[in-house]
């Protein structure tokens, strides 16, 4: 007579194998959240980098500098464009062939695209042909992101306790500062250590190799949570699944819209002390300037990293509306000044950078569903992974190229205004939201 081994149970032990649905953690949920974002964000940073150190004389060596930059920065915005509809894409996957498979062919595509940007041939090789092949992997890669939801943030959210909603919501954002620290240094590392023809040979190609090992790793690790019997029951216990967006628009796209503008300041703020400043220092200040200004942005992104924590504790003791309204003030404030620092030499521009992705890290470790629990349970997954993906449209796709374009002809204002009418559109969504808000208790 034998014992089923995954009914065994030692005195005052755990089951030997298997898990109960307690094991399921929030901490274990953080862990496959933050490796997840961290090799999504490397592998669109590495592109963003590349989009001011290399593509310009690769890709379009026909234009200025300038104008170069400004082609790629338009490619680089592809992926945001299409992202919504990788989104929808990976839900039908998920309808018929279930998560695990969606989240491998998403992680696939994505560390394929990455790969064979390094593979690529330049303009003069194989002309207006390698344009439309860069073009194809951005979209390629824009696919992926939006089909890589897996739901693990809302989960997240859902399963930690009350009192720290907001400890938790930081977590999945800390993929954020993590993926640009590790593609800025691998960049710099290629960068600082060859000279300018070998670098645009074939050192420039390092990091896109380096995405794909690193998608592998990520891949695993969500993988581990998103097959288990665990997971899946929690996701049903919350109806985390797709829902029908001729469903879920008619009866909750408000949320989706509201929810994109009220992460607003945040997502603008995200590519004007990362991509953006990059771009100016190295088409205005040459190469040497970028090598030292990619320096300080590292330590920028040490300082988002440290400000998130912070985020989550404040965020859990005043309420995180109130503390994303309370940043996107502090957002406007550092809009007023950031032409004086951006323009202010290295001090200045050291200052921006530094005070920037503090403010980055506060605010970008709350923006993600801050207004997604108005959605009803069985649209959540859905409309959590659609707001995300319109915020990104809305706030940060065309920020590098819009903000370049109008800094080179009428100066650093720009990075005022675009900054300020992120801010205005955050405020005027969180006060529509708690209006919604108020109105549905009153219902109630």
């Amino acid at each position: 007579m034998g014992i089923a081994s995954s009914t065994f149970q030692a005195p005052n032990s755990r089951p030997v194998l298997g898990r109960s649905d307690a094991d399921l953690a929030p901490g274990d949920i953080a862990v496959g959240v933050i490796i997840g974002r961290a090799s999504e964000y490397f592998d669109f940073f590495v592109f963003g980098i590349a989009s001011v150190l290399v593509f310009p004389q690769l890709f379009f060596p026909f234009a200025d500098g300038l104008t170069g930059t400004l082609y790629a920065f338009l490619v680089f915005a592809l992926a945001f464009v299409v992202r919504p509809v990788g989104t929808l894409i990976g839900m039908e996957i998920q309808r018929r062939f279930g998560r695990s498979a969606k989240l491998t062919a998403a992680l696939f595509l994505l560390g394929c695209s990455t790969v064979a940007m390094g593979l690529l041939p330049s303009y003069r090789e194989a002309g207006e042909t390698a344009i439309a092949l860069l073009a194809l992997c951005r979209v390629g890669q824009g696919l992926a992101l939006g089909g890589s939801w897996d739901g693990l943030p809302s989960l997240l959210a859902l399963n930690a306790p009350a009192h720290r909603r907001g400890w938790y919501a930081m977590l999945g954002q800390l993929g954020a500062p993590l993926g640009f620290f590790v593609a800025s240094g691998v960049f710099l590392y290629v960068y600082g250590s060859l000279d300018t023809k070998d670098f645009l040979s074939w050192g420039w190609r390092f990091p896109f190799f380096t995405a794909f090992a690193i998608n592998v790793v990520a891949l695993f690790a969500r993988l581990r949570l998103v097959v288990t019997h665990e997971y899946e029951q929690r996701m049903e216990e919350h109806e985390l699944d797709p829902a029908r967006l001729g469903e879920l628009l008619p009866a909750q796209g408000h949320h989706i819209v509201i929810g994109a503008f009220a992460a607003l300041a945040s997502y603008a703020l995200f590519h004007l002390v990362t991509v953006f400043p990059l771009s100016w220092v190295h088409l205005f200040e040459g190469t040497g300037g970028a090598a030292d200004f990619m320096k300080m942005e590292l330590l920028g992104a040490a300082f988002a990293a440290a400000a998130m924590p912070m985020s989550g504790l404040i965020a859990d003791k005043i309420g995180r509306r109130s503390f994303l309204g309370s940043l996107a003030l502090a957002i406007g404030v550092f809009a007023l000044f950031a032409p004086f620092m951006l323009g202010g030499g290295k001090p200045g521009q050291a200052a921006f950078i530094l005070i920037g992705f503090v403010l980055l890290g506060l605010s970008y470790g709350q923006s993600a569903g801050s207004v997604t629990s108005n959605f009803l349970p069985h649209f959540r997954y859905t409309g959590a992974a659609l707001t995300a993906d319109m915020a990104w449209l809305l706030g940060a796709a065309f920020a590098p190229a819009a903000v370049l374009y109008l800094s080179s002809r009428f100066g650093l204002g720009a990075v005022s205004v675009y900054l300020l009418s992120g801010v205005a559109c955050t405020l005027v969504a969180l006060r529509v939201n708690k209006r919604l808000r108020s109105a549905a208790v009153v219902q109630d």
